[in-house]
């Protein structure tokens, strides 16, 4: 898999990376991006095989909320087809394992974890790359990740976990931050197997009775900022070596490309924070959102629709004064100094966990020139 692939003859400055399910674990946390999810019956093997997903570098397949308990059974079968398929075309050759998203499985709950885990046959492992863990709390979380090491030690392969938090005991500030000291050290003989930490923002919206508009971001909403805020305290510390991946934009977009190609020479960032239009509600909304998710720390996205990936992805990769003050960061032993463009200071010490960030997003999204480049890598 490789970041914008969807347009080849972008100009980089820097060239994003191929990765796949056996990339160190240290980069491929980084390289999820958008991730898209969809129901666990839904057909997709064709377009897989064929190579057409070109927007989409990582995948969830569900058997929890976007499919009702009647099709679980279904959707198990049409998973177990899939993974099955694709296995024999890699042995086969058809395909390699650098060709397929990277796909994980949001399990229902313990029970239906472990009752699936049976099922599944180390060829079927090959070619996954984890579970999604959703309404993960304290009380199952050990559950879930001994069943995980239970796979990766009976198939011999690499499987990750990524936990949803999104529950009662997150949203409510009377048990937020001890359930969040819970589960982080829980997690924490377990974090070679953790790719990432998920949010669930629709579903802290739900426990609120809150819903955000098409004109303004989850950040907007009192409450659930305030889980959003805590959760990441505790897991998107320096040197700890955890990421978080930013809640899901709930509106789909519809845009014309002769939209985006008149408006180049606009400084999108500018022109989101003032408001003023880009394309239409649904795209500035999911672009202002996710320029406070990198604001905030957040890495990567998830989505539900795929028109969204490359919208999403194109505003990870890293521009070249970023990338300079990065590389000038990481290459200098202490101090304080000018940056390349001699407009502002680079404080060595406090600057270094940014600018190990900076440095894995530019080799997972490459390095554009500037945020103009952003709308010119989106049209593809």
């Amino acid at each position: 898999m490789k970041h914008h692939f969807y347009n080849p003859n972008f100009q980089f400055i820097e060239q994003p990376i191929d990765f796949d399910k056996y990339t160190d674990r240290s980069l491929l946390q980084f390289c999820l991006g958008a991730t898209l999810y969809m129901p666990g019956t839904k057909e997709i093997l064709d377009k897989i095989l064929n190579k057409e997903l070109n927007d989409i570098t990582s995948m969830v397949m569900c058997f929890e909320d976007a499919i009702t308990e009647n099709d679980v059974e279904t959707a198990e079968n049409n998973v177990l087809f899939h993974l099955g398929k694709i296995a024999e075309s890699v042995e086969n050759k058809e395909i390699t394992i650098g060709e397929i998203p990277l796909i994980f499985l949001r399990v229902r709950n313990t029970d239906q974890f472990h009752s699936f885990a049976k099922r599944l046959t180390t060829n079927h492992c090959s070619v996954l790359s984890g579970f999604v863990f959703p309404k993960f709390y304290s009380s199952n979380a050990v559950l879930y990740l001994s069943l995980l090491e239970e796979l990766c030690i009976k198939h011999n392969t690499c499987l990750y976990g990524m936990p949803i938090l999104e529950g009662k005991t997150i949203a409510f500030q009377e048990t937020r931050k001890d359930e969040l000291l819970l589960i982080k050290s829980i997690l924490e003989p377990y974090k070679s197997r953790i790719l990432n930490i998920r949010v669930g923002g629709t579903d802290f919206s739900a426990l609120f009775g809150v819903r955000r508009g098409i004109n303004y971001s989850i950040y907007d909403i009192l409450t659930v900022r305030d889980c959003l805020s805590d959760i990441l305290n505790f897991f998107n510390r320096a040197g700890e070596d955890y990421l978080v991946s930013a809640p899901v934009w709930e509106y789909f977009l519809a845009y014309k490309k002769d939209n985006i190609n008149q408006l180049l020479k606009d400084d999108i960032h500018k022109s989101l924070m003032i408001r003023t239009t880009i394309l239409n509600d649904a795209v500035d909304g999911l672009l202002r959102e996710v320029i406070l998710d990198k604001a905030n720390g957040f890495v990567g996205k998830t989505i539900i629709h795929p028109s969204h990936a490359r919208f999403v992805n194109a505003l990870q990769a890293v521009t070249h004064e970023e990338y300079e003050d990065a590389m000038q960061i990481l290459n200098t032993s202490g101090g304080v100094i000018k940056s390349t463009k001699a407009n502002k200071m680079n404080e060595i010490n406090p600057h270094r966990s940014w600018a190990l960030k900076i440095s894995n997003r530019a080799k997972a999204y490459g390095v554009v020139e500037n945020e103009t480049s952003f709308l010119k890598l989106i049209l593809g």
